[in-house]
């Protein structure tokens, strides 16, 4: 007897404009609290570029984001999508037409962008990575080093731990900062130990200034506390301690690196030249003048909560988005009924 046909999953999609890039994911749910990738875009646009000397989006930058976009809508307009998110962060918040670029974006590629507060990029990064917390931990400091903002959320899961990670944020802010706007600011082209020191010196000082950055002092002392790092600096980073020649997600998300890895690294990367850094195949010509600045903050964020050990994840406000937009819409409660998981 031929057993029914499971119907076709739900697609849903997720598309973050950062300041730095363009991402896409279009996924369909699986197991709880799982789902699969089917499609996916990124391209580094660069999009807040200028922006902190001038206060305003370029023309060229805009042109970059829009052609990406349209990509991405090409992407949604093949596929019966059936929930999605599109958000758009810092570089959006800060500029004086941050607003008149959204209404460009809708007309020009046809996507209404959402410009998220802080807290919500806060809140969707940590709901992004649930899966990398293990369930012996008591507390991390997860930190999404951007191109325009930095979050940060501190997480006590040391009681009862419910299936939203988000839901244990004891404390977070958000730093206006990332790594365009360091690099900028300081230069990340030709960067001196002293340049650098500079930079750590700048972000700690608005580190001194977070009044919540205590809230796990009870916890950050023990075994079972941790850092959880998510974006271009710390997958960066695993990837030139793996020494890939290729850059790999796969072994790179969910990467353990403890501290003198990370030490060795960010030494390795103050050695090289610009050259060298552009030569590396998980830096590149996009990265190269970037990936100081993003040191930078992550050696600030080391300073203000040490850790024996920091956990790497490929992963963010996509899957953020992802997870959440399929809780909300019973995804995997129908999945369970139907019994339409993928083995």
């Amino acid at each position: 007897m031929r057993s029914p046909r499971v119907p076709d999953l739900p697609v849903y999609a997720a598309l973050d404009l950062g300041t730095n890039n363009c991402r896409l994911l279009v996924a369909i749910p699986q197991r709880p609290g799982q789902f699969r990738v089917i499609d996916a875009f990124s391209r580094i646009v660069r999009l807040g570029e200028g922006l902190t000397g001038s206060g305003r989006l370029g023309d060229a930058a805009m042109d970059r984001a829009v052609e990406a976009l349209k990509v991405c809508a090409d992407k949604l307009r093949v596929r019966q999508v059936r929930k999605a998110r599109l958000i758009a962060t810092e570089a959006c918040r800060a500029a004086d037409n941050g607003t008149e670029f959204i209404d460009r974006v809708e007309r020009e590629a046809g996507l209404r962008l959402e410009i998220i507060d802080r807290k919500t990029e806060a809140r969707l990064a940590v709901s992004g990575c649930g899966s990398l917390v293990e369930r012996d931990t008591h507390g991390v400091v997860l930190f999404d080093i951007g191109g325009g903002s930095s979050e940060i959320a501190l997480i006590d899961v040391s009681r009862h731990r419910t299936p939203r990670l988000a839901n244990h944020i004891v404390s977070w802010t958000s730093l206006p900062v990332g790594v365009v706007s360091l690099a900028e600011r300081f230069g990340g082209r030709h960067v001196t130990r002293a340049v650098f020191d500079a930079m750590v010196a700048e972000v700690a000082g608005m580190l001194d200034r977070f009044e919540g950055r205590t809230r796990l002092s009870h916890l950050a002392a023990g075994e079972r506390f941790h850092l959880l790092g998510t974006s271009g600096t710390v997958t960066t980073l695993a990837g030139v301690h793996l020494g890939l020649e290729r850059y790999d997600r796969r072994r790179v998300d969910g990467l353990w690196m403890d501290n003198a890895n990370v030490d060795a690294m960010i030494e390795k990367l103050l050695g090289w030249d610009f050259d060298q850094r552009v030569a590396n195949p998980c830096i590149g010509a996009d990265r190269a003048d970037l990936v100081l600045a993003g040191c930078a903050i992550l050696e600030a964020i080391r300073l203000h909560w040490p850790s024996q050990r920091l956990r790497v994840a490929d992963r963010g406000l996509r899957e953020g988005m992802l997870s959440e937009l399929m809780a909300d819409d019973g995804a995997w409660r129908r999945n369970r009924r139907r019994g339409a998981f993928t083995r």
